[in-house]
């Protein structure tokens, strides 16, 4: 029997043991790892029991903690939380056993990202917004110290501005629910009864209450202008914490969003040109600001700001194909973003340079790292046969039945992934090989005679790790029927709405 409560306790259970565990043991790794792969082996599970043809949740638990303030225990998962489900567990397990080359009070690290995979799982299970509110807090809190501790030079300023930003943003998330909760009748959080309130409300109400959600979930996304933690964060972040930052923390924004849209649609239809052109201004500024890049980490953040504004574009066209489209990129770039964060982290620790100009003729010394960096650039810029393509086809037919030829801007910023991703494979691939540490730190005991010439590639662990994301997105490059199957259901659920409205 299928259980999401269980589900949900699973790291933490990880979390519980793992703090029993002596400081030194090195059980505290295997621990973290047992935990994190039964977590997605049990997630996966659902599959089984998952009814694809149906729109409501499934797997539902539902216990009333608080009747007076209209609080429960409410969770379930449909087409749209489900594929957020399992990337969460996967990526986590991928963080995990990225995790080698945290040393340094590993029982503190491996603790905190159990702990914040229960958290991430929460909040795309949560079926009453104020569990919601929550579990969306909650990830603040092990983010923070994993940053702030585990991060680099300019760790507490980004791990500060990280929670600042995001705080900031669930202010006004905090308000809109406030406003909601006291417009629903019998004063509830459940999503059900809140839908029913919010959409009972005049529209110009519907509108500002829809801005404050808009906030507090594009600073999570992030979009134009509220994405200024984004890049010192996963720059300053150890490597496993970034797969997740961008990932899936990215994918929380946008999952609230698709939430909100649904529960007042009126706000959405009359904002509808608005986040078009938002949508369309953060693909285009982030591709810019990528291209721009220099350093390795800082333009796969900029990027994840392009990515996210296909997905802002596939949720205001409103229809179908925007949806489903939106949808996939979520999954397309929580897999090619955690693929990329991973094999970069990796280089770094062999290298402790991130500057592209550092870099030169890896196809011959590091073949294994050479294809799979490069598999995961072509799929960044959504090339066919891959799950990018998949995503971006959608949104840009979902775009263009709505806003007709605006939509071949869209071009642009494909353009400039192009660019920037072609520029990167050809500095870290061809070229002669560098004969001596050069511009690189490759470790101070054995710097004058190590260089590029000595860095070992893919170890099998690590090669495990990278082929599982890069067999994702291929896969749903491939063969994107399972996906589009999952997801249909509740993206026709959700584009039907609009279309009796309009």
């Amino acid at each position: 029997m299928h259980s999401l409560t269980f589900l949900l306790l699973l790291p933490v259970i990880g979390a519980i043991i793992i703090s029993i565990l002596p400081s030194q043991s090195p059980l505290i790794r295997k621990t973290a790892i047992i935990t994190a792969a039964l977590t997605l082996i049990y997630a996966a599970s659902f599959i089984l029991g998952f009814d694809t043809n149906i729109t409501a949740m499934q797997f539902s638990k539902i216990v009333p903690w608080n009747t007076r303030l209209g609080t429960s225990f409410a969770i379930g998962i449909d087409g749209i939380s489900f594929p957020m489900v399992l990337l969460a567990t996967l990526l986590s397990f991928i963080a995990i056993i990225a995790s080698r080359s945290i040393t340094d009070h590993t029982k503190g690290y491996y603790l905190l990202m159990l702990l914040l995979e229960s958290a991430m799982l929460g909040v795309f299970m949560a079926q009453d917004w104020s569990l919601f509110y929550v579990f969306w807090e909650l990830t603040l809190i092990p983010l923070f110290f994993l940053i702030d501790r585990w991060g680099g030079k300019r760790r507490s300023i980004a791990s500060l501005n990280f929670v600042l930003y995001t705080m900031g943003g669930s202010v006004f998330m905090l308000l809109s629910l406030l406003v909601l909760f006291d417009a629903t009748p019998g004063h509830s959080f459940a999503m059900d009864a809140m839908l029913e309130g919010a959409r009972a409300l005049p529209e110009e109400t519907q509108v500002l209450i829809f801005l404050g959600f808009l906030v507090g979930f594009g600073v999570k996304m992030p979009i134009f202008p509220i994405h200024g933690w984004l890049p010192l964060a996963h720059v300053e972040a150890p490597s496993p914490v970034s797969i997740l930052l961008s990932g899936i923390l990215l994918k929380m924004g946008a999952y609230g969003l698709i939430r909100t849209a649904f529960m007042l649609p009126e706000a959405v239809l009359y904002l509808q040109t608005f986040l078009m052109v938002l949508a369309l201004f953060s693909l285009i500024y982030g591709g810019l600001l990528a291209w721009r890049q220099s350093d390795l980490k800082g333009m796969i953040a900029y990027s994840s700001i392009s990515h996210m504004g296909v997905v802002l574009l596939g949720i205001a066209a409103l229809n179908m194909a925007g949806i489903t489209g939106a949808l996939m990129q979520m999954v397309a770039h929580g897999l090619v973003a955690g693929a990329l964060f991973l094999l970069i982290g990796l280089l770094y620790e062999r290298t402790h340079t991130r500057e592209i100009t550092d870099y030169r003729s890896l196809v011959k010394i590091t073949p294994r790292f050479a294809v799979f960096t490069s598999l995961a650039f072509i799929a960044a810029v959504g090339m066919p046969g891959t799950a990018g393509f998949i995503a971006e086809l959608h949104v840009i037919i979902g775009a263009f039945e709505q806003w007709g030829w605006t939509v071949l801007l869209v071009s642009i910023g494909v353009m400039i992934s192009a660019a920037y991703a072609a520029r990167t494979m050809g500095r870290l691939f061809t070229g002669p090989a560098h004969s001596s540490s050069g511009n690189f730190d490759s470790g101070k005991a054995n710097s004058e005679h190590s260089g590029m010439n000595n860095i070992s590639d893919l170890q099998p662990v690590e090669l495990f790790a990278a082929s599982i994301l890069v067999f994702g997105f291929l896969y749903l490059g491939l063969f994107p029927g399972f996906a589009l199957d999952l997801i249909n259901a509740s993206a026709s659920h959700f584009s039907q709405l609009f279309v009796a409205l309009k």
